[in-house]
């Protein structure tokens, strides 16, 4: 018995002493992806996953995270929210409450990031969504950020992209009704191209369902209407489809798309439907040079495909979060102080040289960055056409 105690008194003393000589140096810096995993855009999950590994991978390797002096390992949790909005509320709740994460990255589409946004501000948790554009992601909600540019930003340059390149007039539209990023930048869009183009410049402007696989009755609404180019503020697995059942319903002009296109999985769906076509996004793989081509590079060579924009803003997203522990200097014990440590620094960073472009951040922690637009080759790679910046 007497040595059963001194046992344990003898553990309790090692650990103590241990508690005062590095255990800290060994603690992690824990972070929750609340992401898209399986449902409609698992592509999106997965470039997510595999960029946060890839730079975990090269931290970790170093010994960790160096902060004040010390290093810390990278730890991070992944939960698939299924593309559900409710599932997102979910599973950012457990990665806050159950995982104790100091920091949440995503979810990805602003369908997610809207209500995900709304329970990491109430629980007082850093949050940053790399890809959502729909400003309501971070409107009045001090504690969560972006890495992407916004829909009110991104609908005037592929408006006017579309009129300078198709020498367009007349626009259709065809979005879906209950995701917050289509919807929103449809509607972004229709105000743009109506002010530059006239009140009935728009001449179909049809949605759908999240479930919906059948396009052809809007889709024959919009060829009766003889659009000069149809506008898809869709994600990519809807647009492949849209696209082959518009060409498929005698449709021969040109379309336009949005940041969501920017999936490697598109041209899979698409195919040569999708070749010549433009869309806007936040970086272009073919031609980067300097830190994005050394990125493309280590990305292609492990996982065996060039990342999409998800991707590339996933790295950048996290190394916004990551700049913010290192400029707080310390690494706190308790999680609450720490969330706030790191809030108080994503909030002071005023610029940020990404791999996706230099960025500097409004007072609703938005970036302010140039957006790219692309064009799909006859390759099928996503090439650079111009690159639009905020005036």
């Amino acid at each position: 018995m007497r040595a059963h105690i001194f046992g344990v008194w003898a553990l309790a003393l090692v650990l103590a002493f241990a508690m005062n000589t590095g255990v800290q140096a060994a603690q992690t810096i824990k972070i929750g992806f609340p992401i898209e995993l399986t449902g409609e855009i698992p592509k999106v999950g997965e470039g997510t996953r595999y960029a946060a590994e890839l730079m975990k991978e090269e931290i970790n390797a170093q010994g960790g995270l160096e902060v004040g002096g010390q290093k810390y390992p990278l730890e991070f949790i992944y939960e698939d929210n299924e593309a559900k909005p409710e599932l997102a509320v979910t599973v950012t709740l457990k990665l806050i409450e159950r995982d104790q994460v100091v920091a949440v990255v995503g979810p990805q589409s602003s369908r997610q990031a809207v209500p995900a946004g709304g329970v990491a501000d109430e629980h007082e948790t850093p949050m940053i969504s790399p890809w959502s554009t729909n400003p309501e992601t971070t409107k009045d909600r001090p504690w969560v950020f972006r890495a992407a540019f916004l829909d009110p930003f991104q609908a005037p340059v592929a408006a006017d992209f579309a009129i300078k390149t198709f020498k367009a007039k007349k626009a259709a539209v065809l979005f879906e009704i209950s995701n917050d990023y289509s919807k929103g930048l449809a509607d972004y869009f229709k105000l743009t191209w109506e002010k530059l183009n006239g009140q009935d410049a728009v001449v179909a402007f049809e949605s759908h369902g999240p479930k919906d696989q059948d396009f052809s009755a809007q889709l024959t609404k919009i060829n009766a209407a003889k659009p000069d180019f149809i506008f898809l503020p869709q994600n990519y697995s809807f647009a492949a489809l849209i696209i082959k059942q518009a060409r498929d319903l005698g449709y021969k002009g040109p379309f336009m798309g949005s940041d969501a296109w920017g999936s490697a999985e598109l041209m899979t769906l698409c195919g040569n439907d999708c070749k010549g076509q433009y869309f806007s996004t936040h970086y272009a793989a073919a031609g980067a040079q300097g830190p994005t081509k050394a990125f493309i590079d280590k990305y292609q060579a492990k996982y065996g495909y060039v990342p999409d924009d998800v991707a590339a803003l996933t790295w950048d997203a996290l190394g916004i979060v990551l700049q913010a522990v290192k400029n707080g200097g310390k690494v706190e014990n308790d999680v609450r102080k720490m969330r706030a440590l790191i809030r108080d620094n994503m909030g002071k960073i005023t610029s940020f040289e990404g791999i996706t472009g230099r960025m500097s951040f409004d007072a609703e922690g938005d970036p302010v960055k140039c957006a790219v637009i692309v064009q799909i080759d006859d390759k099928g790679e996503f090439t650079f056409a111009e690159s639009v910046c905020p005036n």
